[in-house]
């Protein structure tokens, strides 16, 4: 094979992994030498707090990564391969690097966050400038862009039919693995070898992420897989309930790239070929990614405004009491305890599941009347998964603002989710361990509870867990009223 390529660089950013990578692959099979390199940013990294499990579960699985990329050097003969890893600020690090290294090019995976791709055009000038090009390539999605569209051309703004055209669309070859083994021979040993540095190096501090098992790396990542797929024949059945072992748990590692979505998309389309229903309802939330992605990438104004126009004109509560509602959701003291739980989860673990990201942002727009964007930066702080387009999705589907969004009169009500999901009060009791005493038929609401079942549990409503911050039905109200500016409602 042809190598028009002497010298390459492949920047790896959220693709953390060395298996199937789409842009490890082109430049192995264009270039003579290849380096990998990784930056820690500091324009993203300086404004979050110092004890950062994403930063930590970064910074451990380019250890793995490293690990990995020693392997397949190892496999071809060339000792020192390994993973060049830079701590600056990326417009200027990662071309000063390419620099030294004597590249022609630079091989890099699609990133369509608006932040992203202005920092792409910038590194691409810069690397331009120095007589260097710049090729990104297809990974973090199985279709992207503009691969599924309309029949006029247009891009799909409701889910179904998006859904049964990426369906159409989809054969075996968009779900073929990069075999970037066969070509490693091109790796490249790394001037002046050393370690991924710690975490302390970069300026931050270790946190809970190891006490939580949530395994990093590839490593981690393929464990994960391999216990879901074991189950994934129930995750129709399992998915919606929190106290329940129903998740893959595979989305931090889906956020990062350290497994394929490829690999996902292929183990589920095949057991779904296979007649697995859980296969098929889970194939179907990884097409949600998509499209997601597809959405923001053709709608970046999302991330600042409401995908349907109409509903900016939505006036959501403002003032004193609206931040002290705020700051009460914040800390899983509202007074609904699945909603309390679900809060304090996500403070104490990074993690939240799926169905209960609904019911809190549910709860905060159309209980609290407070604006989606507030819930959407909490949530963008706090998750270890957190990926622009599906927070922003999610958050816009809950609020009644974006594509295919949930109508705004259809409310969660909090505690017959709470009495549906959880029926026997199993998470509840795991994350507001002050109401455990309370029996299951009360745990939901305990404020309906009577004073001598208060007194059985050990428990002074409004001393030991808060009174509800407001009354669902009233709320309900307020909320049709605040929606009532929509002149066209679905």
């Amino acid at each position: 094979m042809d190598k028009n390529v002497d010298r390459a660089l492949v920047w790896f950013r959220r693709d953390l992994r060395a298996e199937d990578h789409a842009a490890l692959y082109h430049a192995l099979q264009a270039s003579r030498q290849v380096w990998c390199a990784f930056v820690f940013d500091r324009d993203i990294l300086d404004p979050l707090p110092r004890a950062d499990r994403r930063v930590e579960f970064i910074r451990d699985s380019l250890a793995d990564l490293d690990q990995q990329l020693r392997g397949l050097g190892l496999a071809h003969g060339t000792e020192g391969v390994g993973l060049l890893v830079r701590h600056g600020h990326g417009l200027q690090a990662l071309p000063q690097l390419a620099r030294e290294l004597g590249v022609q090019a630079v091989f890099t995976n699609h990133d369509d966050e608006p932040a992203a791709l202005a920092r792409d055009a910038k590194v691409r000038g810069a690397l331009a400038d120095a007589g260097i090009v710049l090729r990104t390539a297809k990974d973090h999605v199985v279709f992207e862009r503009s691969e599924v569209l309309t029949a006029t051309g247009s891009p799909y703004s409701v889910f179904t039919p998006y859904r049964s055209a990426w369906h159409r669309k989809l054969t075996a070859f968009y779900l073929h693995a990069y075999p970037v083994a066969r070509h490693a021979a091109a790796l490249a040993a790394v001037p002046q070898p050393r370690d991924v540095p710690s975490l302390a190096d970069i300026g931050f501090e270790r946190t809970n992420l190891h006490a939580l098992k949530l395994p990093t790396g590839s490593t981690g990542a393929h464990e994960l897989l391999d216990d879901f797929l074991d189950r994934i024949d129930h995750y129709h059945d399992t998915r919606d309930f929190p106290a329940i072992k129903g998740p893959s748990y595979l989305s931090t590692h889906l956020r990062f790239g350290t497994v394929s979505i490829r690999r996902l998309a292929r183990e589920a389309w095949q057991r779904m070929q296979a007649g697995s229903r859980g296969a098929e309802v889970w194939l179907s939330e990884l097409i949600w990614r998509d499209f997601y992605h597809q959405i923001l990438h053709h709608h970046p104004r999302v991330a600042t405004h409401c995908f349907r126009p109409e509903y900016d004109a939505v006036r959501w509560e403002h003032g004193k009491h609206a931040d002290e509602l705020f700051a009460a959701w914040c800390a899983g003291r509202t007074g609904y305890p699945i909603v309390d739980a679900a809060m304090r989860q996500l403070n104490q673990t990074g993690y939240m599941h799926n169905r209960l990201r609904m019911v809190v942002a549910s709860f905060l727009t159309k209980d609290l009347g407070l604006d989606w964007r507030r819930g959407e930066a909490y949530f963008a702080l706090h998750l270890n998964d957190f990926d622009l387009a599906a927070n922003n999705g999610g958050w816009q589907w809950a609020a009644s603002t974006g594509c295919d969004a949930q109508p705004y009169f259809r409310i969660f009500n909090p505690v017959s989710q709470s009495e549906r999901f959880d029926a026997a009060g199993r998470f509840i009791r795991r994350y507001v361990p002050e109401l455990a005493l309370l029996p299951d038929a009360l745990i939901h609401a305990p404020w309906q509870a009577r004073e001598v079942d208060l007194a059985a549990a050990s428990l002074a409503m409004g001393r030991d867990y808060p009174l509800p911050v407001v009354d669902h039905a009233e709320a309900r109200k307020r909320t049709l009223e605040r929606f009532a500016v929509v002149k066209s409602p679905r």
